[in-house]
């Protein structure tokens, strides 16, 4: 009888704790995350934990490991983990593949690690579904070669676009970039010095300046008619891009709050199986609820 009022206390146990996820990175107190992720709790009616990680350089898979063996479910990866989390993964999915990197950790019953990236999806998402932007047969520019722009370019191209041009400072790295790519549509690398005289329907800032309060070496003249200007960061003002953007033509300029939302709700469906509603999130973050 003991044994098996052993085993019900246990079995309630397992029912009424919550399942536990997080985001890891380095730094990470900054991170929407644990707000976003209760914000999808309580639309789905689920019972999770989500916490924010700070992870030593040196101590990502030390880390993922103990949080798999204290019974985590899931995690977020963002920086500087996300190729780290790439190489630890057991499995992956096309579009992690595809991106180099992994901002989604799922583990499996047998403790293996799925690796997915939700990043260029979440960038679509917004773009199309909350933006209303038409992405078909346009003529996008992506700024930067590395693992920002790297992890959007395939959910980008299968938009299925005009052309998509990737410029760099290293053009070296956006060639590199191109190349891998250019099996799932038309893409271009150049310098910024070729920008000069060409025009985009939809500009995307995947470079760190805007972290820096720098601005990418752009020309003027660079958006078509009705052109959107995009950039991957997110703050309580605007970047110095979008600022620049509105300054130059751009009619639409917007920052990747959107993006880091749909991510999250992208994370979410391969965790719990639900895609939770994002428009209202967004808005109540964007008024800082």
């Amino acid at each position: 009888m003991a044994t098996r009022c052993g085993q019900m206390a246990s079995m309630v146990e397992e029912e009424t704790t919550p399942a536990r996820y997080a985001v890891m990175g380095n730094p990470v107190a900054h991170s929407k995350s644990p707000q976003i992720h209760r914000h999808f709790a309580h639309q789905s009616g689920h019972d999770i934990e989500y916490t924010a990680l700070w992870v030593d350089v040196d101590g990502f898979r030390e880390a993922v490991e103990q949080f798999r063996d204290e019974g985590g479910k899931g995690l977020n990866i963002t920086v500087p983990f996300k190729l780290e989390a790439f190489q630890l993964a057991d499995n992956l999915s096309d579009r992690a593949k595809l991106a180099g990197a992994v901002n989604t950790i799922r583990f499996e019953p047998d403790g293996k690690i799925f690796g997915d990236n939700t990043d260029g999806t979440g960038l679509v998402h917004d773009l199309a579904k909350n933006l209303g932007v038409q992405l078909r047969n346009k003529k996008i520019l992506v700024l930067g070669a590395g693992g920002a722009a790297r992890g959007v370019l395939g959910p980008l191209l299968r938009q299925n676009p005009a052309v998509l041009v990737i410029v760099n400072r290293t053009v070296s790295k956006a060639r590199e970039l191109a190349k891998i790519f250019e099996p799932i549509g038309k893409v271009e690398a150049c310098g910024y010095e070729e920008l000069v005289g060409k025009r985009f329907d939809v500009v995307i800032n995947g470079t760190s300046a805007s972290l820096k309060g720098e601005m990418p070496p752009l020309p003027v003249n660079l958006f078509a008619n009705n052109a959107v200007a995009y950039d991957m960061m997110y703050g309580d003002k605007p970047t110095p891009f979008l600022e620049w953007a509105m300054l130059h033509g751009a009619t639409i300029a917007v920052d990747g709050l959107g993006m880091l939302v749909e991510q999250a709700a992208e994370s979410y469906l391969l965790w719990r199986g639900v895609r939770p509603e994002t428009k209202h999130i967004i808005m109540a973050l964007r008024k800082g609820g």
